[in-house]
């Protein structure tokens, strides 16, 4: 559910909404979900001084308190 989010999120913020890949790793204790994009538009996703990333995090830090799991979010260049 959260990886959707953030996928469909991402997707509205780039130009190459078709490049949106997302990885999620989980353990008992959080959620790590990698989002690879365009190096075009890695710079959007993170925005300046980071701060449309920090907005995304601050979202999905709200499902913590509904499923008890922490989230954390890196964004990388698609290779």
């Amino acid at each position: 559910m959260v990886a959707e989010f953030v996928a469909d999120y991402a997707r509205m913020i780039v130009s190459h909404p078709e490049d949106i890949k997302i990885d999620v790793k989980q353990s008992d204790d959080f959620a790590e979900i990698t989002v690879f994009a365009n190096q075009a538009d890695v710079g959007k996703l993170i925005g300046k001084e980071g701060k449309m990333i920090g907005a995304i995090k601050t979202v999905i830090s709200g499902c913590k308190a509904k499923d008890g799991l922490s989230y954390r979010i890196n964004v990388e260049p698609k290779s």
